[in-house]
């Protein structure tokens, strides 16, 4: 009889609904972070802890759940399905975007935040029309309509808008379902729009605002210069402009956190997961100001790139702060290996040796005990990487951007991967896996997120605190 019970009162404390009675939180946090599972948030924290910052606020967040992420139609989900469950609580095919597998619209919790009363933002730091925000305003049976989905964003009525832009598509001509430039519909519709940092800090509250940093998304933070502002800066923002009597509802995404992971650009993706963190803590010190009328959620749409704590070339030691050495992301080197290379095609891979010292703290000198000292089997594998893509610039200087889009450069992919191996980071895809993510939360309602979760379960406890 008392095994019996004991099963009992396990069935009911899993099958608890995600939301509790009482006052629902007048202001609420979703922090997403695309493509982020528990290796990134470990990595990050360990990196941090390890260069004397502290643990990460998203992981410190008392109540947390493991979160499934499959779609409709695939055991690994893309952005799109991910982005449409977590918003929508509805699994629907990978590419579908607000609407379930058979057509039928869905409607999504930040729609229902919006007509409870509460305004509405949407953050990101890849195009504002990418999967992750869409998913919450967009209703399109393919994630790359991006012209109509702009359309949408313009149609939600949302408040605050920021991030990336809409690629080349806001004034796409050819598109069945042309009405104008997107942000000349935009301003028709009351919208300020910003396209830099003077019109940013010129945005007022009385006034909705769609603000654009870069056609195709935001600056890595790792090669950020401060012309954009940063995801913190961005929540900080939506705040500010935000804040009523009826509350609020925010959705950030740290967007890059995936595109570091299909470039298996581990230094990259950790700062990635900083930059969200440091958003997070923005919304903490928010709530510290109003603790019993707000709720804070951290989680991932899905892992991407298969990271690990440790491979086997490593033996097994992890030392991630050896990434501390790396000043640039992997793609922003390659563009600098790839302009040398048409001012000056004959150049050597002895004229790149200071850039690999000043950019990742690679140490040359055989003798040397440093442990970012090259050995000579990865000397080889950059020499051998350099001369190939030295050779494929020189026989297509013309063309070189015609040519691009059908080839990847190896000299940086060479380069991360050597970064990966000093650090003790492995990587098994370029692609997304179907591992769970990390769901954690804090304030009220909090204390409901427990055990293993579906990514579905978020909509469904966010719809039901807009709706009471």
């Amino acid at each position: 009889m008392k095994t019996k019970w004991i099963l009992v009162a396990a069935v009911c404390l899993f099958s608890l609904p995600l939301f509790a009675a009482g006052t629902p939180p007048k202001y609420v946090f979703l922090f997403i972070g695309d493509g982020m599972s528990t290796p990134q948030r470990m990595v990050a924290e360990e990196f941090s802890l390890k260069t004397g910052n502290g643990a990460l606020a998203m992981n410190a967040l008392p109540y947390q759940a493991t979160t499934r992420t499959r779609s409709a139609n695939a055991v690994i989900t893309d952005s799109a399905a991910a982005a449409t469950a977590i918003a929508c609580g509805e699994k629907t095919n990978n590419g579908m975007l607000g609407l379930a597998p058979d057509g039928r619209r869905l409607v999504s919790s930040a729609e229902i935040a919006k007509k409870s009363g509460r305004k509405v933002g949407m953050i990101t730091t890849v195009p504002i029309v990418h999967a992750t925000p869409a998913g919450f305003y967009a209703h399109r049976t393919d994630r790359g309509m991006s012209y109509q989905i702009a359309l949408d964003l313009i149609a939600s009525g949302f408040d605050f808008f920021a991030g990336g832009g809409v690629y080349d598509k806001f004034d796409d001509k050819k598109n069945s379902e042309y009405r104008g430039n997107v942000f000349d519909l935009a301003r028709k519709a009351g919208y300020a729009v910003a396209t830099d940092k003077s019109a940013w800090n010129a945005l007022r509250p009385d006034k909705k605002s769609w603000s654009i940093f870069g056609a195709s998304g935001m600056d890595f933070t790792i090669d950020a210069d401060g012309s954009q502002p940063t995801l913190a800066e961005m929540v900080e923002k939506a705040i500010a402009l935000l804040d009523n009597p009826k509350g609020f509802f925010i959705m950030c995404e740290g967007g890059k956190v995936d595109y570091a992971g299909h470039a298996n650009d581990a230094a990259t993706n950790l700062h990635e997961v900083l930059a969200l963190d440091k958003a997070v803590k923005i919304a903490l010190a928010f709530a510290k100001k109003h603790p019993d009328e707000t709720l804070v959620i951290t989680t991932g749409d899905h892992e991407t790139g298969g990271m690990s704590m440790g491979f086997a070339g490593a033996g097994g030691q992890f030392h991630v702060d050896r990434l501390a050495a790396q000043k640039c992301s992997a793609e922003a080197f390659s563009e600098e290996i790839k302009k040398l290379l048409h001012k000056n095609p004959k150049m050597s891979f002895g004229n790149v040796k200071p850039l690999l010292q000043k950019k990742f703290g690679f140490v040359f000198d055989p003798n040397s005990k440093s442990p970012m000292r090259v050995h000579s089997a990865e000397l080889k594998e950059l020499e051998k990487a350099f001369e190939t893509d030295r050779e494929f610039v020189k026989k297509h200087r013309a063309d070189t951007k015609a040519h691009d889009a059908q080839r990847t450069y190896v000299f940086a992919a060479t380069v991360k991967r050597i970064m990966a191996a000093h650090a003790g980071i492995g990587w098994s895809s370029g692609a997304h896996t179907a591992l769970p993510v990390l769901t954690t939360a804090q304030g009220v309602d909090a204390e409901t997120l427990i055990g293993m979760r579906d990514n579905t379960d978020l909509a469904h406890w966010l719809k039901r605190i807009f709706s009471r």
